[in-house]
């Protein structure tokens, strides 16, 4: 009989349920279930939807169920930085903000009164991103300062719904990195830092490694689902996963999770927290085992998401490839990490206008907006090499494309083009890869990284795109 294990996988547009197991040492996947997701309005705020979000990850359980394959383990990963402030009888306090939403405008400047922003980099090593956890607490301590107050347990979202699953409260160090709250010198939170920003030291519980078990279903869940399992801390950080899963990645080897964001860079056994680091704005978030993902956060697949649902779905990505590669004489670009790209209300009028301001051609057809953002995508990933090369001293020759964004054939090949790096790309599912790859080590599958990493190759392999 196989044994089977459970990644619920949560994107900020959808989630899945995918269920791995070993067959002739190959992890083989299937997926079970998969819904949607998004930020909703909610008091004039962009808000998630937590109680809908966890009946979805309870109807994914009892797919498992109905398809007769119970997980022995399961573990949820997600986006990083949103999170719950818990009171004392475990309700949530205030919204559950989404990082698109615009109340942290101006956190900043509240934060560098307390701290300046050199400062703060050299003791976080993260980069400064206006959703980052820090200003939204800070946005929390001026708008909502009764919540603050009356806290009693900050959990990030991966953590928060494993409670509901197990009644247990941990928190996981690969997703609480982002909030650039916690030392890179002792991997827990900077309680120093933390008590100056006037926040709340005691709601910040001490931090486990991916691997970690949560517990078993609560009876309640066990009773809902059908059955109960043991549920195991992934590297709850999508991309913390997304990176356990990269195959080729070697000393010098660059990788790109790309899907809404496309999130670029090495593994590190230290922080690099340079002054010309936090200028170039990479960021030094925690890995499995303690590895840091030095990297750089580009906009990534976003933008197309965008106008493709501007145009009602139409097109597939496929589509819009083969379009873009048509018009790829069309001479605009834009800085895809532009604010003006983060959350606008048409992103086809973003690009647009963003290029009339710029002095470039405004692109009129579906293919050519396609075309400025892939092919300004490739250029945003060719000089994010150059950047890596020039602060660490050494050069990279290959880049591994995991995630969704793998897919995408005419980015690859114009990400080997523009760069003059050898380019593979795969496995797709690289995340919920990485998460069922912690719960296979947790349980003794491998030995460790490097073989799990052998075995993700010869499990779904990879393709190469050589510079033209």
């Amino acid at each position: 009989m196989a044994e089977y294990y459970l990644a619920v996988d949560i994107g900020a547009s959808s989630g899945r349920h995918i269920l791995g197991h070993l067959e002739d040492g190959r992890i083989v996947l299937e997926e079970v279930y998969r819904f949607e997701n998004g930020m909703e309005k909610k008091d004039g705020h962009l808000c998630w939807n937590l109680p809908r979000l966890f009946h979805e990850i309870k109807e994914g359980l009892k797919a498992c169920r109905a398809a007769g394959k119970i997980p022995k383990s399961m573990g949820i990963d997600t986006w990083a930085v949103d999170y719950v402030l818990l009171d004392g009888e475990d309700r949530i306090l205030g919204n559950t903000y989404g990082y698109r939403d615009g109340r942290t405008k101006g956190m900043d400047k509240e934060v560098y009164k307390i701290i300046p922003e050199d400062a703060l980099y050299a003791r976080t090593g993260i980069q400064k991103q206006m959703f980052n956890t820090i200003y939204q607490l800070m946005a929390v301590k001026t708008q909502e300062p009764e919540n603050m107050e009356k806290a009693e347990w900050l959990l990030m979202l991966p953590d928060y719904f494993h409670f509901l699953l197990t009644g247990n409260k941990l928190s996981e160090y690969t997703n609480a990195t982002s909030t650039q709250l916690v030392s890179p010198e002792t991997k827990q939170w900077d309680y120093e830092l933390i008590e100056r920003l006037g926040y709340k030291p005691s709601v910040f519980r001490p931090l486990h490694m991916p691997g970690t078990v949560v517990g078993s279903f609560s009876k309640e869940v066990e009773e809902e689902v059908g059955f109960t399992c043991e549920v195991v801390m992934p590297a709850t950080h999508d991309t913390a996963s997304a990176v356990i899963s990269v195959p080729a990645l070697t000393d010098d080897c660059l990788y790109i999770s790309s899907g809404t964001w496309s999130l670029m860079g090495i593994e590190n056994d230290r922080a690099i927290c340079s002054p010309e680091s936090r200028e170039r704005n990479f960021t030094n978030e925690g890995g499995y085992e303690y590895r840091f993902r030095y990297l750089k956060n580009i906009m990534g697949l976003w933008m197309i998401q965008s106008v493709r649902h501007e145009l009602g779905d139409k097109y597939s990505f496929a589509q819009l490839c083969d379009m873009a590669e048509a018009e790829s004489d069309f001479p605009s670009r834009v800085d895809v990490n532009d604010d003006a790209f983060l959350a606008p209300d048409n992103m086809t009028e973003a690009i647009k206008a963003y290029c009339r301001k710029h002095g470039w051609r405004e692109p009129e057809t579906t293919g050519q907006i396609a075309a400025v953002i892939y092919q300004s995508l490739a250029e945003s990933y060719a000089e994010t090499v150059r950047e890596i090369e020039a602060l660490t001293g050494r050069t990279f020759p290959a880049i591994n494309i995991v995630g969704g964004g793998s897919n995408a054939a005419y980015l690859n090949q114009l990400t080997a083009d523009k760069s003059g790096r050898c380019v593979y790309a795969g496995p797709g599912e690289a995340t919920a890869i990485g998460n069922l790859a912690v719960q296979m080590l947790k349980d003794g599958k491998f030995e460790g990284l490097a073989q799990v990493r052998a075995c993700i190759y010869d499990s779904f392999g990879v393709k190469k795109y050589e510079a033209r």
